[in-house]
């Protein structure tokens, strides 16, 4: 089944605690897989496999921050990471998991944050910025 968040729908959905799989990216849609997609309904949680899709993305305006230090800070005001495309991080990171912790959805910008997982090694932090002018398709 659909579930189309647009900027003016309320989804009894939340991604914290979800992984994304898999990062697709086909013109201007983004595909992300998931492993949960947690459902709230009467004070009762269900979870779902799927897949969502941002449609209508802006791939220029969209980039994964990833952070050298557990939350990227070496002192006080200073950013310690690199600015990744969705496709350089596919490269860099082939088999990473990125565990979302935070979400965030504003206007036309999504933001997840949270761990980004890799094999055994010791998870690191990340940001996902996601710029859409489109929907946000919860397929479960």
């Amino acid at each position: 089944m659909n579930y189309i968040r647009n900027r003016k729908s309320n989804l009894p959905f939340s991604l914290h605690d979800s992984r994304i799989m898999q990062i697709g990216v086909y013109k201007n849609t983004l595909s992300l897989k998931m492993d949960r997609i947690f459902k709230y309904v009467d004070d009762e949680e269900k979870w779902y496999n799927g897949i969502i899709e941002f449609t209508k993305i802006d791939i220029e305006e969209c980039d994964i921050m990833v952070f050298n230090t557990p939350y990227g800070y070496e002192g006080e005001k200073s950013f310690s990471g690199r600015v990744l495309s969705f496709e350089e991080f596919k490269e860099q990171y082939p088999n990473a998991e990125f565990e979302v912790v935070t979400e965030g959805y504003c206007g036309y910008d999504t933001t997840f944050q949270g761990w980004i997982w890799q094999g055994e090694n010791a998870p690191f932090f990340g940001i996902m910025r996601i710029w859409n002018m489109g929907d946000m398709i919860y397929q479960i």
